[in-house]
This record gives structure tokens, sequence and C-alpha cells, in this order.
């Protein structure tokens, strides 16, 4: 099964350019079928992908908890150094500005970890969603060959190719003509 994820802003001119080729009849004998599917309906009906989000928002809520108590400790810890700053030594006013800046970058640090862009929360999310979309992709992969599509789609994507007759790969005739064979 071949799946191609394109970005592009410009949908409507790859899109053109898709109806183009599936339509024409240049290289093939036959109609070309093109399909689509709305991957969200889908997983969204699926059982493995419930339990795979809520799997993901327990341990959300397990490092929102863990946040929340780095959160509280820097809180009591500033509130604690403004009552009693008047009366602390300057190397103790030292210590404890150096321990509220070691807490807060504890707090950044762990948003970060957990959050941030290739954070735990998208690794988690990927293994987690893994099964789940390769049985999606498995189901395109058998309804496409078992109706003989050559071309599926998915509708909630920027522009998500899923499958792709490999009869249509130009790739070698391509590579043989740039490498000048």
């Amino acid at each position: 099964m071949s799946y191609i994820n394109v970005k592009h802003g410009n949908k409507g001119l790859i899109g053109l350019v898709l109806i183009l080729i599936a339509f024409s009849g240049g290289y093939v004998n036959s109609q070309t079928k093109v399909g689509y599917i709305d991957s969200k309906k889908i997983i969204d009906n699926m059982q493995e992908a419930k339990d795979a989000k809520q799997k993901l928002d327990l341990l959300v809520s397990d490092w929102q908890k863990e946040l929340n108590n780095l959160q509280d400790s820097l809180k009591r810890v500033k509130d604690d150094f403004e009552k009693k700053k008047l009366i602390l030594s300057n190397q103790l006013k030292a210590d404890i500005e150096k321990n509220i800046k070691d807490i807060e970058t504890a707090i950044t640090n762990f948003k970060v970890q957990k959050f941030g862009e290739g954070g735990e929360y998208f690794q988690k999310q990927t293994e987690f969603m893994k099964p789940v979309q390769d049985r999606v992709f498995k189901a395109i992969e058998t309804v496409a060959k078992k109706e003989d599509y050559d071309y599926v789609f998915d509708r909630n994507s920027d522009l998500l190719l899923l499958f792709v007759n490999e009869k249509y790969d130009l790739t070698l005739k391509v590579q043989r003509i740039v490498e000048g064979k």
C-alpha cells in the first residue's frame, strides 16, 4: 500500500492536476477509478481510537497534575520569599532567588518535554494511534484493490493520497531519463 501526504497552500491547483491525470486517457486504456474516504468519520467510530484517546487523556491528566504541583511549589516559595525577604541575609536571598529560577526552569523544561514540538505528547499520540491508522490503511487497501480503484484520497486532510495503484508509478522511467539512460 502506498500513501502520500501532500501539504501545500494551493489545494485547488493540486486537485486540478490530479483530476486531469485521473481522467486523461493518455496512458491508460480503461477509465481511471478514483475514490475518497472520510478518515475522521471512520476513526471517530472506532473503539480502538476512543481507547487510544482515553489513554492519552489520562496521561495528559497525570502530566497536568505534575505541572500543577510544580507551579504550586513555585508559588509557595515566591510567597514565602516575599514575606521574609526584608529579614533575610543577602546570601539567603540569593539562594532563594536561585531556587525560584531553578523551579521556573524546571516548569519550562517540563512543558517543553511533555507538550513541546516533538515532545512526549506527540510521541505517545503517534504510538497510541499507529495501530488504528494501520488498520484503516489496510482496510483502504483492501477495498481499493477489491473494487479496482486506482487512487483513494482522504477528504479530511490538506490532500492525503492514501492508495495508489502501482501500475501508474513512473519513477523508474523518469529516473532513467534523468540519469541519461
